[in-house]
């Protein structure tokens, strides 16, 4: 049987996918680059925004109207409207994310291929290729931020053991895999489920103690619990560079409506912290404009502390109401206009942001993990990668240099990426 993945949202997501890819490659399934190549799609859909859901929702459409023969949702949409295979075309199944990880066993009925030692693990094929591979380390969330359906679809924290993640970790390494990200919906909570007070830190020091990844990234981590014991871990240079914290709001009021763990002042020193011990850092961030209630004093408030943290880069979203949230509920409905121009403003401080940040490294020499090679006719490769601080690379070369890591010396800054030369 062929069969075709695809997915919406998180990192988590795409951890879930290539998980689940390789359970049908155990089985002797091939895993293929199109819908219009499969027997059978899977897409792991999102609901973290309305957009989102939208999105999924259309990936389904995408599938059917390919030719696949059959389509199987499941992720976060599929777990709040379970009714989705009556609703969308082509699809004959829709699995909770409480049930994702049998969904092999589910249709092969074969559960022996899953209890072996996994193969090693390759990126899927086509547009999702990656020289990354992501590991799912934790799943849920006991937070209870107002704005969030991720907590009702996903359920409460649980914390995948450490021997497990150590073994799909040695897995994506036999497979050539240079990066792995560690993923989950509230990673720096893992361990909370477990006896004998592990953290996180404990995590990925028993990783770094017994793999050899060269490359070790961490996803999105919520700001709070983050003490100096953690920054520690970056002694180890294995450990990219690269801190997404999410604020949400950098004003203090808006911040206690969401029910955030943080306020203004708290996070301001934690990045103090996160930049004393981590030289070259790169911190990204989500933000929420037009959370209910949000008056323009408050808005002003977030923008001035968001322009005062400098953050690498960021993410803003306007606020989507989420049936079954609390927020939802709640008084004070920004307008769409208003909302609109908010994010406006708050994209452009954080762009300004970014391109300073990016600029501070010209001249630098950076390693570089090129994610893509194109041909050139004059027989040269254009590389397209990552640095261990996100940042992104274009360079030439010789030779197909993909899934390599070179140390590049940067030249020059257009258009958002950096250019450099391979240092031999």
């Amino acid at each position: 049987m062929k069969v075709f993945f695809d997915t919406v949202g998180c990192r988590l997501n795409q951890a879930e996918i290539e998980h689940l890819a390789g359970d049908f490659r155990a089985a002797g399934h091939d895993i293929v680059d199109t819908p219009e190549r499969a027997d059978l799609v899977i897409i792991n859909t999102c609901a973290v925004t309305a957009a989102a859901a939208s999105d999924s929702r259309q990936k389904s459409r995408q599938a059917y109207r390919a030719g696949a023969a059959e389509i199987i949702l499941t992720g976060c949409l599929a777990t709040l409207e379970p009714g989705l295979d009556g609703q969308l075309p082509g699809v004959s199944r829709v699995v909770s994310n409480q049930n994702k990880a049998q969904i092999a066993a589910m249709l092969l009925g074969r559960e022996e291929y899953f209890d072996l030692e996994p193969l090693a693990r390759t990126p899927l094929p086509g547009a999702r290729k990656r020289t990354r591979a992501f590991i799912k380390v934790q799943d849920g969330c006991d937070n209870l931020c107002t704005f969030c359906i991720t907590r009702v679809a996903r359920g409460k924290a649980v914390s995948t053991p450490k021997e497990i993640v150590l073994r799909e970790i040695q897995a994506a390494v036999a497979g050539g895999v240079q990066e792995v990200v560690l993923s989950g919906v509230h990673l720096g909570s893992w361990g909370i489920d477990m006896e004998g007070n592990v953290t996180l830190t404990d995590l990925v020091r028993y990783i770094l103690a017994n793999s050899e990844v060269k490359r070790l990234r961490l996803s999105s981590t919520e700001p709070w619990g983050l003490d100096e014991r953690f920054f520690l871990l970056w002694q180890d240079q294995r450990i990219c560079r690269h801190l997404h914290l999410p604020l949400q709001s950098g004003s203090a009021g808006v911040l206690k409506r969401m029910l955030r763990h943080t306020t203004p002042g708290d996070f301001r020193q934690l990045v103090a912290t996160a930049r004393k011990m981590i030289p070259g850092v790169a911190i990204t961030t989500d933000i929420i404009v037009g959370f209910p209630g949000e008056t323009e004093e408050e808005f002003a408030e977030s923008l001035r502390f968001v322009e005062e943290m400098e953050f690498a880069a960021g993410h803003v979203f306007k606020y989507s109401a989420r049936p079954g949230t609390a927020a939802s509920r709640l008084p004070g409905r920004v307008h769409g206009k208003v909302a609109q121009e908010r994010s406006r403003l708050m994209r452009e401080v954080l762009q300004r942001s970014a391109a300073s940040y990016t600029e501070i490294h010209i001249g630098q020499a950076l390693e570089v993990l090129w994610e893509t090679a194109v041909e050139q006719k004059n027989g040269n490769w254009l590389l397209h990668g990552l640095t261990d601080n996100y940042l992104e690379v274009n360079g030439l070369a010789d030779s197909n240099r993909c899934n390599k890591i070179d140390r590049v010396k940067i030249r020059s800054h257009t258009a958002g990426n950096l250019a450099g030369e391979i240092i031999l």
